[in-house]
């Protein structure tokens, strides 16, 4: 079941999604081959600190984050990868890892790869590593309002 905070906020917008379980795997490329997912349409959420801020990049599960690029766009003056230590105790409802991109839920910025706005739709982590949702990614901008810009290059 997807964490219940998530699926609330979807329902009370009107936001149509499909849930999708998979076995448990959990790495992004794993999931979409599991889910059959393109790789591209797949968000990952990687946990970020901004100015010693928490934050989400979110980015096609093909993709890495490129920190230069996102500290450009985010004005920084230092950035770096968070510690799941760091962030566990953020997201109470959910495995470590498998935190939806909704920063909003959460009180945190989210910065989305602009490759992955091109997608119609995209799937992410549900809370769990056995299950993802997938909505028009025009359903997810509207609605958790995104910084969309250049943050993530193949590797």
């Amino acid at each position: 079941m997807p964490l219940r905070k998530l699926k609330e906020f979807l329902d009370s917008h009107n936001i149509k999604y499909v849930t999708i379980g998979h076995s448990q795997v959990f790495t992004a490329q794993e999931i979409a081959a599991t889910a059959h997912i393109p790789g591209k349409e797949l968000a990952k959420t990687v946990m970020v600190k901004i100015d010693d801020t928490m934050a989400m990049a979110v980015l096609p599960a093909t993709c890495r984050v490129d920190f230069d690029l996102l500290k450009k766009a985010a004005g920084a003056e230092k950035i770096g990868l968070a510690s799941e230590q760091e962030f566990k105790d953020l997201f109470p409802e959910c495995e470590v890892g498998a935190m939806p991109p909704f920063g909003n839920l959460y009180g945190m910025d989210v910065f989305v790869a602009d490759s992955l706005a091109e997608n119609e739709e995209i799937a992410f982590n549900a809370g769990s590593h056995t299950e993802l949702i997938r909505l028009l990614y025009k359903d997810f901008e509207i609605h958790v309002h995104p910084k969309v810009v250049k943050i993530s290059s193949k590797p």
